[in-house]
């Protein structure tokens, strides 16, 4: 259960401050920016922040989900259970938010992939190491 507290917390947060990044960077907003743009940028951050919890808790939750069906594989190490999480995240966020707007292209795929990508990671990382994991059971003799 805390394991999808926590995605549902640090995913739409930080998610969201991702996403605001990619789109005012896509549109040209960082070409001629001063300390009041940027103050500005975290003040839009905070007034759309209940959009970002909005839409981004059930994506977060389902990142949580693969995040605890990967922890039952025996084989499947934290390292490698914090990346498939991240390209399975990439992957989706990529899918939807790919084909936002007129532009297209690789930097496009990227960034809107990495909006799907770091959340994912760091929820999974904050799960690894500040959650009890559940041990697997010893074969009975």
């Amino acid at each position: 259960m805390k394991r999808y507290l926590v995605f549902a917390l640090v995913g739409p947060f930080v998610g969201g401050f991702l996403l605001l990044l990619t789109t005012t960077y896509q549109s040209g907003y960082w070409t001629q920016t001063n300390w009041g743009e940027v103050g500005k940028l975290f003040v839009v951050f905070f007034k759309t922040l209940q959009y970002s919890y909005l839409f981004g808790f059930l994506p977060s939750l389902m990142m949580g989900a693969v995040d605890d069906i990967l922890i039952h594989v025996r084989r499947i190490g934290p390292g490698l259970r914090m990346l498939l999480v991240g390209l399975f995240a990439f992957i989706l966020a990529a899918i939807t938010y790919g084909s936002r707007g007129s532009d297209s292209g690789a930097v496009q795929l990227v960034l809107y992939g990495l909006v799907g990508f770091v959340p994912a990671v760091l929820s999974s990382w904050l799960v690894h190491h500040y959650v009890d994991e559940p041990q697997p059971a010893a074969a009975a003799s």
